[in-house]
């Protein structure tokens, strides 16, 4: 990874303005200083002319990715058991793999290909769910750290209801390890990864098990990430284990894990939120949880279609995610698409006919802004956008051989290209990947 973190980018800029507007520089120049955005210039002021410029004309400089959903044990067995339901496909893909976990050789092997893979795509960040096994967790975390990867990693908590080889002792025995994993994470001072409390969901964690937690995630001041709605079972599932609270979001809320009651301070992410009734957005809204939008997921394994636009209109703040394995593919590009074209689907259906189809523009602020205001939130910085004083996550996407040789197309709009990059884009497209002004691929 090349360290220098004073320099110039010249090409074709573009970051989200807004929800539904985009911010474009033609021929433009982004300046990193210290590893932090200094500014999006036309033309480069006088007192950055001494700064090395790299020269990446004719190419779009867009801000890194963000992935607020990911199973980073899961990625081996992805494209497997699409035709399965949700908890179907848990007991017979997800928990067979994730009991490999304890085996520290394999889960290096294992996770040494993931970030490998995530460190050549497009993502700059995520938040990330490991495993029930400590080691095996931070071995993920130092991979992501030695890669120069920003990212929140929970050590999944479950004491009931899945197989043994992924049981917790007890709920006391899961807050125990939990802890001292908190604490071998602030003794290994990370300076781009964190720890998020990781209760799996409700059907898995029992009352005794998401009281610690949520004590835990008080002394330590951590954020929390979990899954709400995903499945119609999983919600009658939850009223079963849970005949005292009005819904699914309320059995979190009741536990402070919607922030504090009183007032919603440490942030939270719910990944899914496909089936929430109007008494949880509003909640959602109230204590500004963020919604996580996985529309690839939910097609694979026929959750549904999050009302995404209802969520937006209620204040609900909403990122993307790739839900690997549940989904397919990491590139939060392919998650932007989706969640276009779902979208359109949903517009459709009979109930949901007055709901507007998400644009390039929502789509992308999610997977950029939306995500990195999570991040900002969480202690991890502020990022998403070319805003002054943001850290310097950007991609460099040689956009000439999509589609059409560049040549011979017509001259497209800056806006359009990126529409193009979202749809066609892959890997190869990159050429240059910075976090933190740090340079991890050319």
């Amino acid at each position: 990874m090349e360290k220098e973190k004073n320099f110039v980018l010249k090409g074709d800029l573009c970051w989200s303005k807004s929800l539904d507007a985009l911010e474009t520089v033609k021929d433009g120049y982004l300046v990193c200083i210290d590893g932090k955005i200094e500014g999006a210039f036309p033309k480069l002021p006088e007192k950055y002319q001494n700064l090395k410029t790299l020269d990446f004309s004719s190419c779009l400089i867009i801000p890194g990715l963000v992935d607020l959903h990911i199973h980073a044990p899961q990625f081996v067995f992805r494209g497997l058991g699409m035709d399965m339901e949700l908890i179907d496909w848990l007991t017979n893909n997800a928990f067979k793999e994730e009991a490999k976990y304890s085996d520290t050789e394999y889960a290096h092997a294992a996770y040494s290909n993931f970030v490998e893979n995530i460190k050549n795509g497009p993502n700059t960040r995520m938040s990330i769910f490991a495993t029930i096994h400590t080691q095996a967790t931070l071995i993920l975390m130092d991979l992501l750290e030695k890669n120069g990867l920003v990212s929140l990693v929970g050590k999944v908590n479950m004491d009931r209801n899945c197989p043994d080889t992924l049981r917790e002792k007890s709920a006391a025995a899961s807050v125990e390890a939990t802890e001292e994993w908190i604490l071998s994470c602030n003794k290994n001072s990370y300076a781009n990864t964190k720890p998020i409390i990781t209760p799996r969901f409700i059907p898995s964690c029992s009352d005794e098990l998401l009281v610690g937690l949520s004590a835990l995630r008080k002394k330590y001041n951590l954020s929390v990430q979990s899954h709400l709605s995903e499945n119609r079972k999983e919600i009658e599932w939850v009223k079963e284990l849970r005949p005292s609270n009005s819904g699914y979001a309320d059995a979190y809320f009741e536990n402070d894990f919607f922030g504090d009651k009183e007032k919603a301070v440490i942030p939270t992410l719910m990944a899914h939120c496909i089936w929430p009734d109007e008494n949880e957005i509003k909640l959602m809204a109230q204590q500004q949880v963020y919604a996580v939008h996985c529309p690839q997921s939910n097609m694979n394994i026929s959750s549904g279609i999050a009302p995404v636009r209802r969520l937006l209109n209620a204040g609900v703040p909403v990122g993307l995610g790739s839900d690997v394995a549940g989904g397919a593919h990491s590139s939060i590009f392919r998650a932007m698409t989706d969640a276009i074209q779902v979208s359109k689907l949903r517009q459709f259906m009979s109930d949901a006919n007055n709901e507007k189809p998400l644009i390039l523009e929502e789509a992308f602020y999610m997977g950029t802004v939306s995500g990195g205001t999570f991040f900002e939130k969480a202690g991890l910085g502020k990022c998403g956008s070319f805003d002054l004083g943001n850290d310097f996550d950007a991609l460099v996407i040689d956009d000439k051989s999509l589609a059409t040789p560049f040549k011979l197309a017509p001259e497209f709009s800056i806006r359009d290209r990126l529409e193009r990059v979202v749809y066609l884009s892959d890997d190869r497209n990159i050429k240059a990947k910075y976090v933190r002004g740090v340079l991890l691929r050319a």
